[in-house]
């Protein structure tokens, strides 16, 4: 037998996956080549096997979740490409400013086309609120909970002016304008985003600019931040929180959402940065905390990342019953990449190796102590 498959079908029992099951979180082999490939290449390769059609599988979340809480990928982590993507890490500051724009054009700028397929009728790209006391039964109830709890917890009000870091489409900055009647700055890096954004903001209080965070002077009543600080890498934590401070009023609030990792580390993993979000990064508890000392204090602390799960699985269905009229823009080869990518994300935040933070931060304290509602 194939010394490498033998050692997988040993690692695989530990999750209890079986090679060429027929249960749904069972992996179906095409190319043998893939033991081997996956020795060697650690998560790199499983991920390009798949692309390259090596593997299947019925249902990769299940299948992902099983691994994950086995902890099967802390035993091949250490490969070349996981070694190279450290030491770059180490060596380089890869999301500086003259970095800024890459992730922009490489997954926001992919096409309207596809994330107006796959996202809900705001086009919010961030984890929805399902599991809040009135339970969403659908993606766009999910993603609208999510956007009023954001604001119920700055305490919006009329009138307030909002920085919004990575603002998307523009989806918190119309709510916020329209529910509220505050006022949004709105920064990306991508420019498809900011030319929807502007066109569905039209009319509102709002500024939508293709612009990166440290080039941000102005002062706001509240700074938000939705999804983005995944993209800011270590070396640029302090920096960031700096730039938030120097940005906020004295008797403001920063609120914070951002997917979390439960270990530090300084790079991502290498098929998500190759494929996916380029020179991203998943923060961890302790590195926030070091990057936030001495300007923040900190206010609520909220962790839903189970309810990822949902938000990923009600995307990547909405994607599928797509798939027939995007496949005239993009080849079967990105299908497979984008399924990998979107259920084995939701694998991730199901088997909990995943997290999604709420944080709300504020100058001094807030006098009294914090009202924001959940």
């Amino acid at each position: 037998m194939n010394s490498a498959r033998s050692i997988a079908e040993q690692m695989l029992a530990k999750a209890d996956v079986k090679i060429n099951g027929d249960r749904p979180g069972d992996i179906i082999v095409h190319d043998e080549r893939l033991f081997n490939r996956v020795l060697h290449q650690g998560t790199l390769g499983f991920g390009e096997g798949y692309m390259d059609g090596w593997w299947d599988t019925p249902a990769i979340d299940q299948l992902i979740d099983k691994v994950l809480r086995a902890h099967l990928d802390e035993q091949v982590t250490m490969t070349p490409a996981v070694i190279w993507s450290v030491v770059k890490a180490y060596l380089f500051n890869l999301q500086s400013s003259s970095r800024a724009f890459k992730v922009g054009e490489a997954h926001y700028d992919l096409g309207n086309d596809l994330y107006e397929a796959m996202l809900d009728k705001r086009l919010t790209y961030t984890c929805g609120y399902w599991s809040g006391s009135l339970a969403a039964r659908n993606l766009d109830e999910a993603q609208e909970a999510k956007l009023d709890l954001v604001c119920r917890k700055i305490v919006l009000k009329k009138g307030d002016r909002v920085l919004d870091i990575g603002c998307g489409w523009g989806s918190f900055a119309k709510y916020a304008a329209e529910k509220y009647g505050a006022s949004v700055v709105g920064i990306t890096v991508a420019k498809e985003q900011v030319a929807l954004a502007q066109e569905l903001c039209k009319g509102l209080p709002i500024e939508i600019r293709l612009q990166d965070y440290r080039d941000v002077r102005e002062k706001f009543d509240h700074v938000i931040s939705l999804g983005m600080f995944e993209h800011v890498g270590p070396k640029n934590y302090h920096t960031y929180f700096e730039t938030v401070r120097r940005c906020l009023k004295d008797d403001g609030l920063f609120f914070l959402h951002t997917i979390g990792f439960g270990t530090s580390v300084t790079a991502a993993d290498p098929w998500i940065n190759k494929y996916i979000f380029p020179g991203g990064v998943l923060p961890s508890v302790a590195q926030i905390g070091k990057a936030a000392e001495g300007l923040f204090k900190v206010e609520d602390w909220h962790n839903f990342g189970a309810d990822y799960d949902k938000t990923l699985m009600a995307w990547f269905a909405n994607f599928d019953a797509a798939w027939p009229t995007l496949r005239e823009k993009y080849d079967d080869r990105f299908y497979r990449m984008w399924k990998y990518y979107l259920l084995s994300c939701a694998g991730g935040f199901r088997a909990r190796d995943l997290q999604l933070w709420q944080i709300v931060l504020s100058p001094d304290g807030v006098r009294g102590g914090y009202i924001g509602i959940r």
